[in-house]
């Protein structure tokens, strides 16, 4: 699966899913990109999920002229210990195939 890391999320995580492949919207030249630029950009270079701090992704995004799937991780800080423990539940989850629209991953 081809992954992109949005700019919240620290870079460090990318290395947690050697079985992917995984590149930061930083790693692309994307800094700085709105949401709907970053979702067409993903079409374009054929990325299979984005996984994004951004709570207020799935009312921001038209789904329907982008249909990619999306983890938004609700954490209490974007530190990389406190992404950490979500890894294993993310791990879960890209085995199978993921709904297109948001999909929120917590330790709740």
């Amino acid at each position: 699966m081809k992954i992109l890391l949005d700019e919240n999320v620290h870079n460090k995580l990318k290395f947690r899913f050697p079985d992917h492949d995984v590149a930061t919207v930083r790693d692309m030249g994307w800094a700085g990109k709105r949401n709907g630029e970053l979702m067409r950009f993903m079409v374009e270079y054929k990325f299979d999920l984005l996984i994004t701090l951004d709570k207020g992704f799935e009312h921001q995004q038209n789904f329907i002229k982008y249909p990619l799937p999306v983890l938004v991780l609700k954490v209490k800080r974007s530190d990389y210990e406190f992404l950490l423990p979500l890894v294993e539940k993310i791990r879960e989850i890209l085995i199978d195939k993921l709904p297109n629209g948001t999909t929120i991953i917590s330790l709740d």
